[in-house]
Protein backbone atom coordinates (compact mmCIF):
# COMPACT_ATOMS: atom_id res chain seq x y z
CA UNK A 1 0.00 0.00 0.00
CA UNK A 2 1.18 3.19 -0.64
CA UNK A 3 1.90 5.97 1.76
CA UNK A 4 -0.67 8.84 2.02
CA UNK A 5 -0.24 12.53 1.49
CA UNK A 6 -0.54 14.72 4.90
CA UNK A 7 -1.47 18.14 5.77
CA UNK A 8 -0.85 19.83 8.89
CA UNK A 9 -3.13 22.48 9.49
CA UNK A 10 -0.53 25.18 10.37
CA UNK A 11 -2.36 28.74 10.10
CA UNK A 12 -4.54 29.53 13.17
CA UNK A 13 -3.47 32.91 14.19
CA UNK A 14 -3.74 32.06 17.50
CA UNK A 15 -6.27 34.94 18.53
CA UNK A 16 -6.84 33.88 22.15
CA UNK A 17 -3.18 33.01 22.87
CA UNK A 18 -2.33 36.88 22.06
CA UNK A 19 -2.39 36.84 17.94
CA UNK A 20 0.72 33.64 18.68
CA UNK A 21 1.06 31.45 15.78
CA UNK A 22 0.52 28.25 16.89
CA UNK A 23 2.86 26.51 14.97
CA UNK A 24 5.61 28.69 16.51
CA UNK A 25 4.96 27.81 19.96
CA UNK A 26 6.97 24.34 21.96
CA UNK A 27 5.48 22.12 24.21
CA UNK A 28 8.08 20.10 26.43
CA UNK A 29 10.76 22.21 24.47
CA UNK A 30 9.79 20.80 21.17
CA UNK A 31 7.71 22.79 18.67
CA UNK A 32 3.78 21.95 17.91
CA UNK A 33 4.89 21.18 14.20
CA UNK A 34 7.66 19.33 14.89
CA UNK A 35 5.76 16.68 16.94
CA UNK A 36 3.08 16.25 14.85
CA UNK A 37 5.41 16.06 12.04
CA UNK A 38 7.34 13.10 13.92
CA UNK A 39 4.30 11.68 15.44
CA UNK A 40 2.65 11.31 11.34
CA UNK A 41 5.95 9.39 10.64
CA UNK A 42 5.94 7.85 6.86
CA UNK A 43 4.19 10.09 4.26
CA UNK A 44 3.96 11.46 0.53
CA UNK A 45 6.74 13.95 -0.10
CA UNK A 46 6.23 16.92 0.02
CA UNK A 47 4.44 17.08 2.99
CA UNK A 48 1.66 19.83 3.13
CA UNK A 49 1.62 23.10 5.54
CA UNK A 50 -1.70 24.57 5.73
CA UNK A 51 -0.37 28.50 6.04
CA UNK A 52 -3.64 30.43 6.46
CA UNK A 53 -5.34 33.26 4.54
CA UNK A 54 -2.23 35.24 5.26
CA UNK A 55 0.85 32.36 3.77
CA UNK A 56 1.87 32.93 7.58
CA UNK A 57 5.90 32.44 7.10
CA UNK A 58 6.45 29.39 8.98
CA UNK A 59 9.61 27.29 9.28
CA UNK A 60 9.03 24.90 7.13
CA UNK A 61 10.29 20.86 7.94
CA UNK A 62 12.49 19.39 5.30
CA UNK A 63 10.60 17.59 2.53
CA UNK A 64 7.63 20.06 3.23
CA UNK A 65 5.74 23.13 0.93
CA UNK A 66 3.45 25.99 2.18
CA UNK A 67 0.20 25.48 1.30
CA UNK A 68 -1.51 29.29 1.49
CA UNK A 69 -5.25 28.91 1.43
CA UNK A 70 -7.27 29.70 -1.76
CA UNK A 71 -9.23 32.81 -2.58
CA UNK A 72 -12.67 31.19 -1.42
CA UNK A 73 -15.95 32.06 0.74
CA UNK A 74 -14.74 28.59 2.74
CA UNK A 75 -13.10 29.16 6.22
CA UNK A 76 -10.74 28.06 8.37
CA UNK A 77 -9.39 24.39 8.33
CA UNK A 78 -11.81 23.59 5.70
CA UNK A 79 -10.16 26.35 3.72
CA UNK A 80 -6.67 24.20 4.42
CA UNK A 81 -8.24 21.13 2.88
CA UNK A 82 -9.23 22.48 0.15
CA UNK A 83 -5.58 23.88 -0.40
CA UNK A 84 -4.05 20.91 -0.01
CA UNK A 85 -6.64 19.04 -2.48
CA UNK A 86 -5.98 21.58 -4.98
CA UNK A 87 -2.50 21.78 -4.63
CA UNK A 88 -2.41 17.58 -4.90
CA UNK A 89 -4.38 18.53 -8.42
CA UNK A 90 -1.81 20.50 -9.62
CA UNK A 91 0.73 17.54 -9.04
CA UNK A 92 -1.22 15.24 -10.95
CA UNK A 93 -2.74 13.59 -7.33
CA UNK A 94 -6.21 12.59 -7.78
CA UNK A 95 -6.47 9.61 -5.88
CA UNK A 96 -4.92 8.12 -2.90
CA UNK A 97 -5.33 9.01 1.00
CA UNK A 98 -5.06 12.41 2.68
CA UNK A 99 -4.68 13.05 5.81
CA UNK A 100 -5.30 15.94 7.80
CA UNK A 101 -3.88 17.02 11.74
CA UNK A 102 -4.08 20.25 13.55
CA UNK A 103 -0.80 21.56 14.44
CA UNK A 104 -1.92 22.32 18.26
CA UNK A 105 -2.34 17.82 18.38
CA UNK A 106 0.69 17.74 20.47
CA UNK A 107 0.44 14.72 21.76
CA UNK A 108 -0.95 12.99 18.33
CA UNK A 109 -0.78 8.96 18.30
CA UNK A 110 2.05 7.66 16.45
CA UNK A 111 -0.19 4.67 14.96
CA UNK A 112 -3.00 7.55 14.39
CA UNK A 113 -2.07 7.40 10.66
CA UNK A 114 -2.13 3.64 10.62
CA UNK A 115 -5.16 3.44 12.37
CA UNK A 116 -7.10 6.13 9.96
CA UNK A 117 -6.08 4.61 7.12
CA UNK A 118 -7.69 0.77 8.63
CA UNK A 119 -10.78 2.81 9.43
CA UNK A 120 -11.19 4.80 6.23
CA UNK A 121 -11.49 1.79 3.89
CA UNK A 122 -13.21 2.67 1.16
CA UNK A 123 -15.36 5.49 2.98
CA UNK A 124 -15.20 9.11 2.12
CA UNK A 125 -13.59 10.37 5.04
CA UNK A 126 -13.07 9.51 8.87
CA UNK A 127 -12.07 11.69 11.75
CA UNK A 128 -10.70 11.29 14.76
CA UNK A 129 -13.31 11.70 17.94
CA UNK A 130 -12.58 11.33 21.97
CA UNK A 131 -15.86 10.01 23.55
CA UNK A 132 -18.04 12.80 23.37
CA UNK A 133 -15.50 15.31 21.81
CA UNK A 134 -14.63 15.37 18.33
CA UNK A 135 -12.15 16.72 16.12
CA UNK A 136 -13.11 17.23 12.43
CA UNK A 137 -9.46 18.06 11.62
CA UNK A 138 -7.40 15.35 12.34
CA UNK A 139 -9.31 12.96 9.75
CA UNK A 140 -8.30 10.65 6.64
CA UNK A 141 -9.95 11.58 2.91
CA UNK A 142 -10.20 9.71 0.38
CA UNK A 143 -9.33 11.87 -2.31
CA UNK A 144 -11.36 10.51 -4.77
CA UNK A 145 -14.71 11.75 -2.90
CA UNK A 146 -12.37 15.39 -2.47
CA UNK A 147 -11.66 16.44 -6.22
CA UNK A 148 -14.42 18.47 -6.59
CA UNK A 149 -14.01 20.37 -2.93
CA UNK A 150 -12.74 23.58 -4.78
CA UNK A 151 -15.32 23.79 -7.39
CA UNK A 152 -18.61 22.81 -4.91
CA UNK A 153 -17.42 25.98 -2.92
CA UNK A 154 -19.07 28.29 -5.56
CA UNK A 155 -22.22 26.19 -4.94
CA UNK A 156 -24.93 27.77 -2.22
CA UNK A 157 -25.12 24.67 -0.46
CA UNK A 158 -21.89 23.96 -0.26
CA UNK A 159 -20.24 23.11 3.30
CA UNK A 160 -18.85 26.00 5.27
CA UNK A 161 -16.89 23.69 7.64
CA UNK A 162 -14.90 20.21 8.12
CA UNK A 163 -17.86 18.96 9.91
CA UNK A 164 -20.36 20.11 7.63
CA UNK A 165 -18.73 18.49 5.13
CA UNK A 166 -17.74 14.94 7.29
CA UNK A 167 -21.44 14.86 7.63
CA UNK A 168 -22.45 15.64 3.91
CA UNK A 169 -20.22 12.78 3.21
CA UNK A 170 -21.36 10.53 6.03
CA UNK A 171 -17.45 10.42 7.47
CA UNK A 172 -16.74 7.22 9.91
CA UNK A 173 -16.25 7.94 13.20
CA UNK A 174 -13.07 6.64 14.61
CA UNK A 175 -13.46 6.60 18.67
CA UNK A 176 -9.81 6.67 20.01
CA UNK A 177 -11.36 6.13 23.84
CA UNK A 178 -11.81 3.00 23.80
CA UNK A 179 -7.53 3.24 23.88
CA UNK A 180 -7.53 4.37 27.00
CA UNK A 181 -4.93 7.05 29.04
CA UNK A 182 -5.35 10.76 28.29
CA UNK A 183 -7.22 12.28 25.77
CA UNK A 184 -4.42 12.11 22.33
CA UNK A 185 -6.22 15.23 20.88
CA UNK A 186 -6.57 17.64 23.80
CA UNK A 187 -5.71 20.56 21.46
CA UNK A 188 -3.96 23.97 22.84
CA UNK A 189 -6.55 27.42 22.04
CA UNK A 190 -5.78 29.26 25.46
CA UNK A 191 -3.13 30.06 27.62
CA UNK A 192 -4.42 28.08 30.25
CA UNK A 193 -4.01 24.97 27.47
CA UNK A 194 -0.53 25.71 27.20
CA UNK A 195 0.19 25.73 30.65
CA UNK A 196 -1.31 22.19 31.07
CA UNK A 197 0.00 20.63 28.09
CA UNK A 198 3.25 22.01 28.98
CA UNK A 199 2.81 19.93 32.33
CA UNK A 200 1.36 16.78 30.76
CA UNK A 201 4.47 16.69 28.24
CA UNK A 202 6.91 17.06 31.24
CA UNK A 203 4.78 14.06 33.30
CA UNK A 204 5.03 11.74 29.76
CA UNK A 205 8.44 12.20 29.90
CA UNK A 206 9.35 11.03 33.64
CA UNK A 207 6.71 8.12 33.15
Amino acid sequence: MSLPWAVIIAGGQGQRLGGVRKADLRIGGVGLLDRVVTSLGPVQHPLLISTGPDDLKVRLPPDSVAIPDLDATCPGPLAALVAAVDALQKRGVNKGTLISVAVDTPFLPRDFVARMIAALGDAPAAFAAWGNDFYPPNAAWNLSALTDSRANLASRDSPNSLKSLQIALKAQRVDWFVSGGKNPFANLNTLSNLVELGVRAVSACGE
